[in-house]
């Protein structure tokens, strides 16, 4: 099960014929986990990681830490539900260390994220603090390098 599982996080497009070659198992055994590890929720999608700088789109992410007092008797569930339905929104994760959440968020310009951080976000009820980062660059992305050759072109100057 976790050969396959690794072999879907970043190969997902693969036919269950091509996976049991490489798993020396059969069609219908890969075929049958898959299916098992999708009704079990270990699967919960695939997807393309794509290059939206390619495609000349006017994204703009940013990742978000936020510092909560969470409820009684619900941690920090009801406050993640909450955020985690605005649009845009694309990731939430409770952090150790000096924050309590981290939201990523995906939109149009920074004017788009600024607003959804002062009018949605650190309006909620438990919310202490907000500090959001703007991603420059792409680099590497759930394990796929987006440039090939990161060349300096700053002038080389000697005294």
């Amino acid at each position: 099960m976790e050969k396959l599982l690794d072999l879907l996080k970043f190969h997902a497009r693969l036919s269950n014929e091509q996976l049991a070659v490489m798993l020396g198992t059969t069609e219908a055994a890969v075929a049958n986990e898959i299916a098992k590890l999708e009704k079990e929720g270990v699967i919960k999608g695939y997807g393309a990681i794509i290059d939206e700088e390619r495609l000349n789109k006017d994204l703009v992410t940013a990742y978000i830490e936020v510092k909560v007092s969470p409820k009684p008797d619900q941690g920090f569930d009801e406050i993640a539900a909450t955020i985690m339905q605005h649009e845009g929104v694309e990731s939430v994760y409770l952090m150790s260390g000096g924050y309590d959440l981290s939201v990523t968020i995906t939109g149009t310009s920074l004017r788009e994220i600024a607003l959804f951080v002062s009018e949605r976000l650190s309006t909620l009820d438990g919310v202490l603090s907000t500090a959001t980062h703007f991603v420059l660059r792409r680099y590497k992305d759930k394990g796929v390098v987006f440039t090939t050759h990161c060349r300096d072109e700053r002038s080389l100057v000697s005294p």
